[in-house]
């Protein structure tokens, strides 16, 4: 006869065995991923024979004078001489169009496009990113924030060097800034892990998301879905919703080189960290079942692996079984993430991975309820 405390031991080995399924079948894919580095004729100087593609660089800023001056210049330095900058002022009430306009007038390679607030159709970022792919003259775009700096001169090199045939779509990654404090370790685990899943997916053959930080695609994949019709009325899913719209297993590139990283000011308190996060996760309702299925699935056997463990070591069920099966998955998850960090660069979060791991408890009953969020927000 199943008693509760036995169904209760089910749903907790259950939970267990779906979630370690998750880390040894396909986050492996991420762990054990060997980067192949591209031959340099492909990714930064080119040659007559082989000319590099014009790329333009799109940065939409809101009220960002001062990180402009900070960062355009690191983007400007790139190594990667084929390339345009273009700049969208969405309706900033400082002085940022005044800051995009001194950068043009010392290089002609910056371009401007400025859009009123009293002309705006849409909420978000989603007007001034498609004005300014609208106006770009490459065939490939590269997307970043104006708050972001590449981490060296290659960036646009080694993102370029992943759209040749029968690329169309290439994921980056971009870090947060290392700052002292709890708040900013947390924002940095949550960053890596949101990589494990989107690269690992990539690499499955199913890919879903990228960051708009840095991404890269040519200009015609935005013309194939229209734009960003499908939702247009959340502020958020320029990156992510586009994705998934248009990757393929077969389209999407995943470019992991340290050279090709993008670094990004993470919020500074938990509020703002806490409002960026809602608006962000409004958008996993609409991606494709499948993914939203297996998304689900991940996310509750982690939450059930923690909630059932933890009810079971209280009532005295099984507890050196349920103590060991927990030991067994946080020596899974703390093997790949010890890989998994070394190859991101941040290899100190290592001593906080078994924290952070229990703390997700937390993070997805808090923002559970942003995905059924219809409200929609300002991206500033």
């Amino acid at each position: 006869m199943l008693t509760w405390q036995n169904i209760l031991l089910l749903i907790f080995i259950g939970a267990t065995t779906v979630n370690v399924c998750f880390w040894l079948f396909l986050f492996s894919k991420f762990a054990f991923y060997r980067e192949q580095k591209a031959p340099e004729s492909e990714g930064g100087s080119g040659s007559e024979s082989n000319p590099q593609p014009l790329v333009s660089i799109v940065i939409c800023a809101k009220n960002e004078a001062e990180n402009l001056r900070k960062f355009l210049p690191r983007i400007l330095s790139q190594n990667y001489r084929s390339k345009e900058i273009v700049l969208v002022n969405d309706g900033s009430t400082d002085n940022t169009l005044e800051i995009m306009q001194e950068f043009q007038k010392r290089n002609s390679t910056f371009r401007i496009i400025i859009i009123s607030n009293t002309k705006k159709l849409y909420i978000g970022k989603k007007e001034a990113l498609l004005k300014g792919v609208k106006a770009a003259s490459g065939d490939l775009v590269l997307l970043t924030d104006a708050d972001c700096e590449p981490i060296g001169d290659k960036w646009a090199a080694e993102m370029a060097s992943l759209i040749k045939k029968p690329y169309e779509l290439g994921l980056g990654y971009s870090p947060y800034r290392k700052y002292p404090g709890l708040l900013n370790r947390l924002i940095r685990h949550e960053t890596i892990y949101t990589a494990i899943q989107y690269f690992s997916f990539a690499f499955a053959g199913m890919p879903y998301m990228g960051v708009g930080r840095n991404l890269i695609y040519k200009k015609e994949l935005i013309e194939r879905v229209n734009g960003f019709h499908e939702h247009i009325h959340l502020a958020s899913g320029d990156d992510d919703l586009f994705v998934n719209a248009v990757a393929t297993s077969s389209n999407t590139a995943i470019q992991l080189s340290p050279e090709s990283f993008m670094i990004s000011e993470p919020a500074r308190t938990w509020k703002a960290y806490y409002r960026q996060k809602s608006r962000h996760l409004t958008t996993g309702r609409m991606y494709q079942k499948k993914h939203q299925l297996l998304l689900g699935a991940l996310a509750v056997s982690h939450l059930l692996h923690y909630m059932g463990g933890t009810v079971l070591l209280y009532i005295k069920v099984s507890t050196i079984f349920v103590f060991l099966l927990y030991v067994m998955r946080m020596l899974v998850v703390l093997f790949m993430y010890n890989r998994i960090l070394r190859k991101l660069r941040d290899p100190s979060l290592f001593p906080w991975i078994p924290i952070f791991d229990f703390a997700f408890v937390f993070y997805y009953l808090l923002f559970s309820p942003s995905l059924f969020k219809r409200k929609t927000q300002q991206w500033k």
